[in-house]
Order: structure tokens, then sequence, then C-alpha cells
């Protein structure tokens, strides 16, 4: 957890659970100590998550720690967000943002675009993690619609197949934007790249310099972004008059697991490929540590291209080339959209298509024709 708080601005960044946004605007009440889900989860010997889902009266809790844990928040005085009349108050400063995880660098990248948005219009942000789960994200979004923020700012969890607790935001009249990862099936502004020409450029380049057999490790399928770039890869190669090939297309969850289990399906067949495109650069060095362990050399036998332009990519041996995306002006341009007037918001969604290049490094020689 990171909290940057500023006394001298009306601006501040959390970096925290729902719980803990809940608390800082508690502690917003001079002279009042109110008992935390922290005070009631060590008097109980429970998990401030379980002590917040029987606040909550979620149906996974018992009834009989459900009523355990009101009885120990009404003796500790804890006082819950909803009992304050923060919506119109404290709250109406926030910006909620979900990710799939912070400690991925585009969204700790998009994150700082963002907060430097946000502090110009005097407002907070609540940045919370999905992990990639599409259940938590939906708790996600109910729990900042009950809290009243401004509006939200979403980059899709890898598990999210439906969509109703978007079209919930947006009845609800709080404004949505999507970045970097987003969907067809919700019409709101989105923040994000071509990609399915960035994986067509990506494939391109791979191609001058003489793969000839070139696959894709993708992410999940059912990723609008992942899509995109399949199609961008199928295009290159359709175009280049190269043969599409079913077993050089991979997909793959983003547990290091799973990348090195795809990555080895591309790499230990009789005939493996001379170029690959990866989802992400993570992937990417799956693809590379597979390389390592079949005896493989890169780039002589196997040019490898990522995407995001992780500051590790610099460091690799050799190092890795990468599309870049420019995740800081994705948050800025996130947040703008976001913060403009409400009457336009309404009006027209906007797509902003930010632009993408590669990075060439290492781990693929332009000069291999020669």
């Amino acid at each position: 957890m990171v909290i940057n708080f500023d006394n001298n601005t009306n601006y501040c960044a959390i970096f925290c659970s729902i719980d803990f946004a809940k608390e800082y605007l508690l502690k917003q009440r001079p002279n009042k100590r109110n008992a935390t889900l922290q005070d009631i989860a060590e008097k109980l010997n429970l998990s401030v998550s379980s002590v917040s889902r029987a606040l909550k009266d979620n149906p996974r809790i018992s009834g009989f720690t459900k009523e355990k844990v009101r009885r120990a928040a009404e003796e500790l005085g804890y006082v819950s967000i909803d009992t304050l009349g923060l919506k119109k108050g404290s709250a109406s400063k926030l910006i909620g943002v979900i990710v799939p995880k912070i400690g991925y660098h585009l969204y700790a990248t998009a994150i700082s675009g963002i907060e430097q948005i946000a502090e110009q219009f005097g407002m907070r942000i609540v940045v919370c993690q999905s992990n990639e789960s599409s259940e938590r994200e939906k708790d996600l979004v109910n729990e900042l619609i009950n809290i009243g923020v401004k509006g939200v700012i979403v980059s899709l969890a890898s598990e999210t197949k439906t969509f109703g607790h978007f079209e919930k935001l947006k009845r609800n009249g709080v404004p949505l934007v999507f970045f970097n990862r987003e969907c067809n099936e919700v019409l709101t502004h989105k923040v994000t790249i071509d990609n399915r020409l960035a994986a067509y450029n990506a494939v391109q380049h791979l191609i001058s310099i003489g793969c000839e057999r070139i696959a894709y490790l993708g992410g999940p399928e059912i990723l609008q972004i992942n899509r995109d770039r399949a199609q961008g890869y199928k295009e290159a190669l359709k175009e280049a008059g190269l043969r599409q090939d079913a077993s050089l297309l991979r997909f793959s969850t983003f547990d290091r697991e799973s990348a090195m289990s795809a990555a080895r399906d591309l790499l230990y067949q009789s005939e493996y490929p001379d170029g690959i495109l990866a989802f992400s650069d993570q992937m990417a060095i799956s693809v590379m540590l597979a390389a390592k362990e079949r005896g493989i050399s890169i780039p002589e036998q196997l040019s490898i291209i990522g995407f995001n332009n992780e500051p590790v990519g610099e460091l690799l041996e050799p190092s890795l080339t990468s599309i870049d995306q420019p995740a800081f002006a994705m948050g800025q341009e996130s947040a703008k959209l976001l913060l403009q007037p409400s009457t336009e918001f309404k009006l027209n969604y906007e797509k902003k298509v930010l632009n993408s290049f590669i990075v060439i490094r290492n781990s693929t020689n332009k000069n291999k024709k020669n």
C-alpha cells in the first residue's frame, strides 16, 4: 500500500483498498476517532476482508460471523461511510481507478498520468486492483458507486466476459472511461493504442529481418486487446504471403506458469518458429527462458518482440525489442475525458487512439538477411 497525502492542497492519491478509502474519508472529520475495519479484525482474529464482507451482509459469510462482527463494530464505535453523508461531500472529490495489477509497469505509469490531471482538478484518486478477477472487478465497481465517486477509470480484468457492472455505473450517472484494455460491448469513452496496427507493424519488422515462420503468443482469448493484436498478426502474414499455421498461435493467462507452458509448446515443436510476437514483455521473457532451456540462440535462430517496453527489457541479454505504449499519456487522456463537464460527457463518446512505436534492440537483428 502506498499513500501520498499532501496537507497543503485538497489533493491526494490513495493507492489502497476501497475500505481504506472509506476510512480515510472518515478521518477527515475533525477531533473524531473512529474504529477501523482493522480494529474489528484484530479484536475478532479475522481478516479485514472478512469483516468488510460481514458488514455488507455478503452471503459467503455465515450468520454467526456476521452477528459477531456487527456486535464488535457497535462496541468499538465503527461508523460506516454510508452513515456520514459523504457521497456529496468528500467522496465527490474521489476518482476510482481499477487496474488488473498495480505492479504492471504500464499501469503504474498510467496511474501517474491520471494522478497528474486529477491534481489539476483538485481531485483525489482511489486505485484498486482487480487481480485479473471479474468478480472482484464487479465488487469494486459496486463499492465505488456506494462511496459516491466522481467517476471511474478502468482497464479490464482478463477474466471479464460480461459487462453489466459497467452499465450499472452509467445508469447511476457515474462517468466511465476505459483505457488500454477495453471492450466493444460498452459505449463510453476509451483511450488506447491501435493494437491491430501495432501487432501488424511488429510482424512486418520480423518479416523484414528474414523471419518466415512467425508465431504469436497471446494473452487470454476473451480480451478485446488480444483479439485485435491477433488480427494484426494474421493480416501481416497474409499480406506477406506467409502461411498461417495454427500450431504457431498460442494463448496464455498472465501467470508465469501458463506463459512458460505456452512458450514451450511453441519452441519444443520439431519445426519451431524463427520469430515470435508476444502479448507482453513478461510473456516475451518466458519465451527467452524457454529458448535458453531448449538451446535456441537469440536472435540467430529466434527473434522476439514484446509489448509495453518495460525498463527490464534493456537489461536482458540479449536486450528485448518491444512495442512502446504511451502509458503516461493514456492516464492523462483518460482523466481528461472523465473530468470534462458532464453535459459534454453524455453527448459524445470518444475513442482516443494514441501512437505506439517499436523500440528495436538485440532480440531482433535488422541485418539477419545479410
